[in-house]
Order: structure tokens, then C-alpha cells, then sequence
């Protein structure tokens, strides 16, 4: 959608993105609406065809049946009728999957049930793990034999629940996140973001944000990339699952009301639109957005050091701001020379030199109208 001026909502924005998994559809999304993207792959997917760990949990429920499976994501339920399939086991998978009560966590799952032959008689609206164990635990679940497909890492609140409540729980492992192959577009993300030149953070999975908070920990950067992730840049998780790793640091984080992944786009385009401050000044109307500004509708690209200026102006429009405070907010410090230079610079990007103004041997303000 285009504003009245013209102006892509998310144009002057940078979203990083370290998804593995519907990366491509998520930025798609984002820049649709305008955005900047830049990919750092946190986790790679690792499929366990040929694990023991699959192997025996699939013999398991052959040997044992179960009253209810759980399919979480559909590469992974479709991975594990594969993976059964060359084994010699997928007729008998099938057959017990069959004549259990099958519960799909969202449309991805559904479509892998279906696909195998079986229906599902369950599945929740909001697409989230929370409200598939809320269904289990209410419908009553004590003395049953449930299989849950893990998709990627354990899921140990939902499992330990079903247990507490009197279930026994069979683990399905069908593939594992792991840690990216290359680190190094993951790396500079984190660097971006320490740098200020990314304004939004959206996560699809726990797998993801825990791996870029143990990215940051390994190199020295974890106090650093939690501070701006806490106090500047807009976090969005997919569900509260994917926020746990953000949450246990202190991050905090928005979330779209479905756990779906153009929701998740939905809500970092409108928080952002939302937190972008808007101020009139020397007689034109003023929009600060990640890295640039619309003046009088016309998007102004403004470089990070004039942009980190502008945005210290704009916390109190119309007060003086010294040239220390100005120094101290620039991205690399720097002299008062620098910041008389990124002054400079900032007229030049905004097209007009009256929007701020200096006041001498005092700083400068911007020219808001009282």
C-alpha cells in the first residue's frame, strides 16, 4: 500500500532477516511494501533420513500404537513418511498414522496429512503450538499415547505438559537446526545492526533468534546486540515459542495475532510506521524513518552519521542540542568538526537548510513551529 504522498510505507527501512526457511517469501513481502532487506541466515535445516533416533521412534509406534500424532510443520511430517518409506516402513506408518487421532499445528501440515491419504481432526485457527496444547490438555489426554513430531529442537514445554497431565509422549525427531554453513552473512547482520543501519529484526523461529544471540556471544558482541535490540530496533517474533530465546535476555518483542508468515510482515510494517516520529518544521511536515526521511512526501535518503544527528534533534524538537550531545551521538563519536560536517551533510539531504538551525555558540535545533 502507498501513501497519500506516494512513498512505499517501509521505503527508508532495513529489515535483516535470518530465517532459513521462507526467507525468500518473507522478504518479498518487505520489500513490496518499500523495505531494505539484508539476509543472515541464522540455522540451516539438517534432515535425520537416515538417523537413529527417527528410526527407533518410528519402530516404537509400529510396535506400540498411539492414540494421537502431533504434526507440527509439513516438510517434517512429509520427511518422516518419506524417510519410513525407505526403510521398508511407510505402508505401516501410514496404516498406524491412520487410526490415530492426527492434530496439524497449522495449513503446512494439513496439506503433508492429507497428501499421505489421512485426514486430520484437529487443527487450531491460530496456527500456534500454544493453542494445539490447550486443545490436547482440555479434550483430556491422561493414560494416552501421543507421538509429536519435533520440528527442528525439542519442544519441551509442550511435551512436559502432555506428560504432567498423564500422557506418554514419543518424541518424532525428523531434522534438526543447526548452525549456518557460512557465518559470515550472519556476522555482518550483527554488525549492522550494532552500526545502526538495520531498524527491524523479524524472527520465524526459536532455532533462528537463539543462534544469532549465540553468534553475538561467541564473538563479544552479546551486551552490545541485546542493548539495540532492546532499545532501537523493532523485534518481531512469529509466536511466543519463536520470542522465548528474546524474552529470557530482556528482549522485547511484538507479535502478529496469527502465527503466519504474512502476519509477521503485517506487524513489523505497522510498528514501524507506528514508532516513526513525524514533526512539522520551518513549514514542511517531517517523517524520520529508519534511513532517510520524507519531506513534504518526498523521501530524502540521509547517510547514517546526518541521520543519527537528525534523529538526536527530533527526541525534543525546537530544544538546542550542544555540539557534545551531538558528538556522543554520532555512530563512530568523533570531534565537533564532525558533527558541523554531518550538519552540513543533513541540509543537504533534507533540501532545505532552514529546517535546522544553529544557534550560536550554543548547537543547533531544528525549526519547529511553536
Amino acid at each position: 500500500m502507498i501513501d497519500s504522498s506516494g512513498v512505499l510505507p517501509l521505503a527508508g527501512f532495513a529489515v535483516g532477516i535470518t530465517a532459513a526457511r521462507r526467507a525468500d517469501e518473507l522478504g518479498a513481502l518487505l520489500v513490496r511494501q518499500g523495505a531494505t532487506v539484508r539476509y543472515g541466515p541464522a540455522i540451516r535445516i539438517v534432515p535425520l533420513a537416515d538417523d537413529t533416533e527417527l528410526h527407533a521412534a518410528t519402530v516404537r509406534m509400529l510396535e506400540e500404537p498411539v492414540d494421537v500424532v502431533v504434526a507440527t510443520t509439513g516438510i517434517g511430517f512429509r520427511g518422516w513418511v518419506e524417510a519410513a518409506e525407505g526403510w521398508g516402513l511407510g505402508e505401516a506408518l501410514v496404516g498406524q498414522l491412520g487410526k490415530a487421532s492426527l492434530l496439524a499445528r497449522g495449513p503446512k501440515a494439513r496439506g503433508a496429512i492429507r497428501a499421505a491419504g489421512l485426514s486430520e481432526s484437529y487443527s487450531p485457527a491460530s496456527e500456534s503450538s500454544a493453542e494445539l496444547l490447550q486443545h490436547l490438555l482440555e479434550s483430556g489426554v491422561e493414560g494416552q499415547r501421543i507421538a509429536v513430531q519435533l520440528h527442528g529442537e525439542p519442544l519441551p514445554y509442550f511435551v512436559e505438559s502432555l506428560r504432567e497431565a498423564g500422557a506418554e509422549v514419543i518424541e518424532v525427531p525428523v531434522y534438526r537446526w543447526v548452525g549456518p554453513s557460512d557465518p559470515g552473512p550472519l556476522d555482518r547482520l550483527i554488525d549492522a545492526v550494532l552500526d545502526g543501519s538495520v531498524d527491524a529484526m523479524p524472527f520465524t523461529s526459536a532455532p533462528a533468534a537463539a543462534s544469532t544471540l549465540a553468534m553475538a556471544k561467541r564473538t563479544g558482541r552479546l551486551a552490545a546486540l541485546v542493548e539495540a535490540l532492546t532499545h532501537r530496533v523493532l523485534v518481531a517474533c512469529v509466536g511466543p515459542i519463536t520470542a522465548a530465546p528474546l524474552a529470557a535476555v530482556g528482549i522485547p518483542t511484538v507479535q502478529p495475532e496469527r502465527a503466519r508468515i504474512g502476519a509477521l510482515a503485517r506487524t513489523v510494517s505497522q510498528a514501524l510506521v507506528e514508532r516513526s516520529p513525524k514533526l512539522r518544521a520551518a513549514g514542511r511536515l517531517i517523517e524520520l524513518r529508519g534511513q532517510a526521511a520524507v519531506v513534504d512526501g518526498q523521501l530524502c535518503e540521509v547517510a547514517p552519521a546526518p541521520m543519527a544527528v537528525l534523529r538526536a534533534l527530533a527526541r525534543e524538537p525546537g530544544r538546542v542540542v550542544s555540539r557534545r550531545e551531538l558528538t556522543s551521538a554520532l555512530p563512530s563519536g568523533g570531534e565537533e568538526h564532525a558533527v558541523e560536517t554531518a550538519i552540513g551533510r543533513l541540509r543537504t539531504s533534507l533540501g532545505e537548510g532552514k529546517l535546522v538551525q544553529t544557534v550560536v555558540k550554543r548547537g543547533y535545533r531544528l525549526a519547529v513551529e511553536r
